[in-house]
């Protein structure tokens, strides 16, 4: 017997195939070959028409079933990934009634600034964990407020991952951790914040029915089946956004163990079982995969936008044609890349940096003695030290580290970036060859909550290897706060 999972991403659908007795992996992919489009109709915006993910998603399981050379009758359970804080609008039929309004999309960014202030940073703290900021609820706002047509013919809202359980089910539901990622959950009354619908105007029967993260959330019906190539019948087991999927995927379920992810952009989501937030705006929380009543488990979220980017900037500029070329000749430069810096946030505002856009600076370039060699070092240890200065943020909102998990991308591929974070911040970081479309796969067979059995699992089939910290750390601690006292002026003057 075997799982399917389905990561929606904005650029690409993954489709994942896992034996469902082992979790071993049997095929993944994606498509488009190419990226998806993002439509930008104004300077800010970023729509997808969600009939496009389902497209993709009818291609990529009939590919999979085929290449893996399976018999489709034997899959028994569906997993969904899913790109966060988008909003979807559907009416009675289902049909969406507009484009999908995606994660980078910031055009209702002042409409979550305001809610803010007028509810007060009392309330967001204790009741939503976060400013309501640029997301989905803020997002149904603007919907409200600039196309009235198509807001009185909203049925229901929904996220992507519902807009997709939709599609193959026909049944429109929602779960607490979408409602959560669109900034919609009450974690202090534990139910849907009715608060601020009211306070923006959204009327409540908007929001759909609520169902588990793991139980049959809706059998696969037989349009689905035809566009799919899915036997009929089999359920929706799971759904959860991508990054509290990555979690997932990574064996990240107690509080202290923190899932990262080394990118274009960078991202540190750590898990607590404490409700408490001083860093509304700049760390966000999320209901994680495993919260329960009893049990509230809420994953905190700490975003780098410039992260990989930076090293991918110097590959395509300086000439090598691999990052592992690259890596060798940083190698060749000892910590602190004599005295050379880079802070690395070239991608926009910064969140975790209170929105400021401080661009990338190179300092303390010596013509007469730094190399490539020397770029290439001081540009991971910048990644570095920005990944350390998120964990301190993250330390100071209450949160604990104790181990850090990774998926193998480029940069923890890397010696000096994973040798960097773990001397710095003295924990262990553990690399796990996995996928979001696979986690989402195994988690079909999540129904008996035996977190600890699908940890084992993920340990026994994915772990490549763990850095750990290294002995002396004097040097690392001189580069870093050499580094941070930089920042810090940087920060000051802009």
């Amino acid at each position: 017997m075997y799982y399917i999972g389905y990561d929606i991403g904005s650029s690409s659908v993954k489709v994942a195939l896992v034996d469902a007795a082992t979790g071993e992996k049997i095929i993944a992919l994606h498509e488009p070959a190419d990226e998806m489009e993002i439509i930008a109709f104004h300077k800010d915006w970023a729509e997808q028409d969600p009939e496009v993910w389902w497209e993709y998603v009818c291609t990529a399981t009939k590919r999979a079933i085929k290449e893996a050379n399976i018999d489709a009758s034997k899959i028994s359970g569906i997993g969904i990934s899913y790109q966060m804080h988008g909003l979807v609008v559907v009416d009675k039929e289902g049909t969406a009634l507009r484009n999908a309004i995606i994660w980078c999309d910031s055009r209702a960014v002042a409409i979550g600034d305001k809610a803010f202030e007028e509810i007060g940073a009392e309330k967001c703290a204790t009741h939503l964990l976060n400013s309501p900021g640029n997301f989905t609820a803020s997002k149904l706002k603007w919907v409200k407020d600039n196309e009235p047509e198509i807001y009185k013919n909203i049925y229901k809202y929904m996220l992507p991952g519902d807009f997709i359980a939709f599609k193959l089910t026909g049944k429109i539901a929602s779960t607490r951790n979408s409602l959560s990622e669109g900034i919609l959950w009450d974690y202090k009354e534990n139910k849907v914040a009715d608060f601020l619908l009211d306070h923006y105007g959204i009327d409540r029967s908007l929001t759909p029915d609520l169902v588990d993260n793991f139980t049959n959330q809706g059998e696969l019906n037989d349009k689905a089946s035809k566009e799919t190539g899915l036997p009929v019948g089999i359920p929706v087991a799971y759904r959860a956004g991508d990054q509290a999927n990555n979690a997932l995927s990574l064996n990240i379920f107690k509080p202290g163990e923190v899932a990262a992810t080394g990118g274009t952009s960078g991202v540190l989501y750590a898990v607590t079982d404490k409700l408490k937030s001083k860093e509304t705006s700049r760390v966000n929380s999320f209901v994680h995969v495993n919260y329960t009543n009893e049990n509230p488990i809420v994953g905190k979220l700490l975003c780098i936008n410039g992260a990989g980017i930076q090293y991918r900037w110097l590959r395509n500029h300086t000439g090598l044609d691999s990052y592992e070329s690259m890596n060798a000749k940083a190698s060749e430069v000892p910590v602190g890349s004599d005295g050379l810096l880079v802070i690395p946030f070239g991608n926009g505002a910064e969140r975790m940096l209170n929105n400021k856009n401080v661009g990338t600076h190179f300092l303390n370039l010596n013509l007469n003695k730094h190399t490539h060699g020397h770029l290439y070092r001081a540009a991971l240890e910048g990644i570095a030290f920005s990944f350390v200065y998120g964990m301190e943020i993250m330390k100071n909102d209450n949160t604990e580290i104790k181990v850090i998990r990774a998926g193998n991308d480029n940069l923890f591929r890397s010696e000096i970036f994973s040798n960097t974070v773990a001397t710095l911040i003295g924990h262990e970081i553990e690399i796990y060859n996995t996928t979001g479309s696979v986690g989402a796969a195994r988690a079909a067979g999540l129904l008996d909550g035996d977190f600890d059995k699908f940890g084992e699992n993920i340990t026994k089939n994915d772990h490549v290897m763990t850095y750990k910290p290294l002995n002396n750390a004097a040097h690392y601690l001189e580069a870093y706060n050499n580094w941070k006292k930089e920042l810090e002026t940087i920060l000051k003057n802009n």
